[in-house]
């Protein structure tokens, strides 16, 4: 089973604004921290390229991540639900991959920090680009939160879940073409235990 992380299985709101606020300090740019995190999917390259010339954004990105571990990290939750979800695809003996835009580094501190027990961890990938991943592991659904998360799914031939924790609501979600979409993380165990029946 695949999962996505920001906004899935991990809130990291307020630890991204606290980034972005803290980068925008440094770089003397002010960041709209809080509609940043109404987005939150893309990598960060994505977003740096809607407030800064596209000459500044690599330096930019390696001080956000350079902020991350001192000031997203203390502030990151796990979603409701997200333990429970994890339990119930391991009390059925299957395995968890966490496939997310964020690098690799802070999605495995991020993971780690809140106790999630997964087999792999595979960072920097978006939209289709988390397919391959997908396949290689053989994940047969992909859990996230964002539009990106059901190409995602498409790409690496698993069924599509979608929860309306992120950006977009149930209905939106399966517009876009989502297989199964859920309210959130809660109601996961009860549909996953359906699903494997």
């Amino acid at each position: 089973m695949g999962f996505d992380l920001d906004m899935t299985l991990a809130d990291t709101r307020s630890g991204i604004a606290a980034c972005y606020d803290q980068l925008g300090l440094r770089l003397g740019v002010v960041f709209d921290s809080a509609a940043i995190v109404t987005r939150l999917g893309p990598p960060l390259e994505h977003e740096l390229a809607n407030w800064l010339p596209e000459t500044d954004i690599a330096a930019a990105a390696l001080a956000f991540r350079e902020l991350y571990p001192a000031y997203a990290l203390p502030m990151t939750t796990a979603m409701p639900g997200a333990h429970e979800a994890l339990a119930a695809v391991r009390a059925r003996g299957g395995k968890v991959i966490v496939v997310t835009g964020k690098n690799v580094r802070d999605a495995t501190s991020t993971v780690e920090a809140l106790g999630f027990e997964v087999d792999e961890v595979v960072g920097s990938v978006f939209g289709s680009a988390k397919g391959s991943a997908l396949a290689r592991f053989g994940a047969a659904a992909y859990v996230g939160d964002h539009v990106a998360d059901i190409e995602a799914a498409r790409a690496g031939g698993a069924v599509s879940v979608a929860v309306a924790t992120g950006p977009y609501t149930v209905g939106e979600l399966r517009e876009h073409g989502a297989d199964v979409a859920l309210d959130d993380l809660k109601e996961f165990a009860s549909w996953f235990d359906g699903w494997q029946h």
